[in-house]
C-alpha cells in the first residue's frame, strides 16, 4: 500500500503534467479537423509534416530531461540558488543547436519531404507546412527546457498553464490563417504550421515572464553556465535526444513493415497506435513525476527513498492503467467504431486492441521507470536499452513474423508487446539494482 502523503505528492505533481499532455492530443485533433476540410492531400501533407518535424526536433527535446534532472537534484540538495542553472544552459543550447539545424532543414525540406511521399499534390502542400513548423524549432527547444525545469522543482502547474494558453492561441491562429478569417491572409495548410509556430513564440515569451517572476532567486538568467555545466547538460540530454530520434524512426519502420502485410492492416495499426499513445499519457506524466521525486531524493542524499519513489509511482500508474485498459478488452468493437466504420478493418483491429487493454499497465510501468532513470541521470543506459531492443530485436522479429511468415498484424502486435514487456522488465531490473545512485548530476 502507498502512504497517503506520498500518494498526494505524486498526484499533485503528475496531474498537471497529464492535463497538459492531454490538452496536446485534443489540440492535434482540432488541427486535424481544421485541415481535414482542405482535402485528403492537405491532411496527408500535414500528417507527414508533423511526423517529419517530430524527428527533426528530437535533438533538442532531449534537453528537457537534462534540465529536469539537474533542477531536481539541486532542489533535493537544498541548493535553491542554482536550481535554474541547468535551465540557463538548456536555453543556450536550444539556441546553439536549434538555429543552425532549423536553417539547414528549412532549405533542405524541398529535397527531403518527397522521400516521405512521392505524390506531387502532397509534396506541394507538405513542404511549406514543414518549413513553417521548422521556423519554430528554437521555441520548441526552449519550451521543453522550461517544462523540464518546472517539473523538476515541483511546479508543474506553470507548465500546464502555459501549455493551455498556447493551445488556445494555436486554435485561434489556425482558424484565422488557414481560412483567412479576422483579416488574416488565407494560407491553407501552411497557415496551420505558421499558427503552431506563432503559438510557440507566445508560449516561450510567457515562460520567460514566469521565469523572471518565480525562478529569478534560483539563478534564472543570472550568469552563464560554466563549461563543466554545459558538458554535464549535454551528457544528460544527448542520449535522450538520440533515443527519441530512433524511437520515431522505429515507429516509421513499423508502419512500413505493417504496410507490407496490407493496406487494411496499416489502417488498423494507425488507429491502434493513436489509441495507445493517448491512453499511455498518464504513464508518461507519472514518469516525469517519478523523475523529479527520485532526483530530489537522490540530491538529498537518500538513495533508498529515491528507489522507493520510483516504485511508488509505478504502483499508482499500474492501477490507473489497469482501469483505463478495461474498455479496450471489455468493449473493443465499440471503442473501434468511434474511429473506424469499415467492418473488415474493425475485425482486423479487434484482437490487437484487446491486447492493448491487457498489456498497457505493464508497458506503463516500464515507461514510468524509464523516466525515473532519466531523472537520476542514467540517460545513457536508457538509450542503449531502448534502441537496442527496438532496432535489434523488435523490428527484425516483426518483419519475420509479419510479412515474411504471413502472421499478419496480430503477429506483429504480439512481437511488439513482447518487446515492450521485456523492456519494462529490464528497466525494472536496472531500477532495483540502483547502480544509478552514484551518478553525479
Amino acid at each position: 500500500m502507498l502512504a497517503r502523503d506520498r500518494l498526494n505528492r505524486v498526484l499533485a505533481l503528475a496531474l498537471p503534467i497529464i492535463g497538459g499532455m492531454t490538452s496536446q492530443n485534443i489540440l492535434n485533433l482540432v488541427d486535424t479537423a481544421f485541415v481535414g476540410r482542405l482535402g485528403d492531400a492537405a491532411l496527408a501533407a500535414v500528417g507527414l509534416g508533423g511526423f517529419a518535424n517530430f524527428m527533426a526536433i528530437a535533438f533538442i527535446t532531449g534537453l528537457s530531461s537534462g534540465v529536469q534532472a539537474i533542477a531536481a537534484r539541486r532542489k533535493g540538495e537544498g541548493n535553491t540558488q542554482e536550481m535554474a542553472v541547468g535551465l540557463n544552459g538548456g536555453l543556450l543550447l536550444a539556441l546553439g543547436i536549434g538555429v543552425p539545424l532549423s536553417v539547414i532543414l528549412f532549405f533542405a525540406a524541398p529535397f527531403l519531404f518527397p522521400l516521405l511521399n512521392g505524390d506531387p499534390a502532397v509534396v506541394e502542400v507538405g513542404v511549406p507546412y514543414w518549413q513553417a513548423r521548422l521556423a519554430g524549432m528554437i521555441f520548441v527547444g526552449m519550451n521543453f527546457c522550461f517544462r523540464g525545469y518546472w517539473n523538476g522543482v515541483n511546479q508543474s502547474g506553470y507548465y500546464m498553464r502555459t501549455l493551455l494558453m498556447m493551445h488556445a492561441l494555436n486554435i485561434f491562429f489556425n482558424y484565422a490563417l488557414i481560412f483567412g478569417n479576422f483579416g488574416f491572409p488565407e494560407m491553407g495548410a501552411t497557415g496551420a504550421g505558421v499558427g503552431t509556430s506563432l503559438a510557440l513564440v507566445f508560449g516561450t515569451a510567457y515562460y520567460f515572464y514566469l521565469g523572471l517572476r518565480h525562478a529569478r532567486p534560483n539563478g534564472f538568467l543570472v550568469g552563464v553556465p560554466t563549461s563543466e555545466q554545459f558538458s554535464n547538460m549535454l551528457k544528460l540530454a544527448m542520449p535522450s535526444s538520440i533515443q527519441t530520434f530512433f524511437f520515431a524512426a522505429g515507429l516509421t519502420a513499423m508502419y512500413w513493415i505493417i504496410g507490407q502485410v496490407g493496406t487494411r492492416e496499416l489502417a488498423a495499426a494507425n488507429v491502434l497506435v493513436n489509441i495507445m499513445l493517448v491512453c499511455i499519457l498518464p504513464a508518461i506524466g507519472l514518469g516525469l513525476a517519478a523523475a523529479s521525486l527520485s532526483g530530489q531524493a537522490l540530491g538529498a542524499g537518500d538513495p533508498m527513498d529515491a528507489k522507493s519513489w520510483g516504485w511508488d509511482v509505478a504502483k499508482v500508474g499500474f492501477v490507473f492503467l489497469v482501469l483505463l485498459g478495461v474498455p479496450m478488452w471489455a468493449a473493443t468493437e465499440w471503442v473501434l467504431s468511434v474511429f473506424v466504420t469499415d467492418a473488415a478493418t474493425i475485425a482486423v483491429a479487434t484482437l490487437p486492441l484487446k491486447m492493448v487493454g491487457w498489456c498497457m499497465a505493464f508497458d506503463g510501468v516500464g515507461l514510468i521507470l524509464m523516466n525515473a532513470l532519466l531523472g537520476v541521470g542514467a540517460a545513457q543506459v536508457v538509450m542503449k536499452v531502448s534502441i537496442g531492443l527496438q532496432w535489434g530485436l523488435f523490428l527484425p522479429v516483426a518483419w519475420v513474423v509479419g510479412p515474411w511468415l504471413g502472421g499478419g498484424l496480430i503477429a506483429v502486435w504480439v512481437a511488439q508487446f513482447a518487446y515492450r514487456a521485456l523492456q519494462a522488465g529490464v528497466f525494472g531490473y536496472l531500477w532495483q539494482k540502483a547502480d544509478w545512485k552514484d551518478i553525479k548530476v
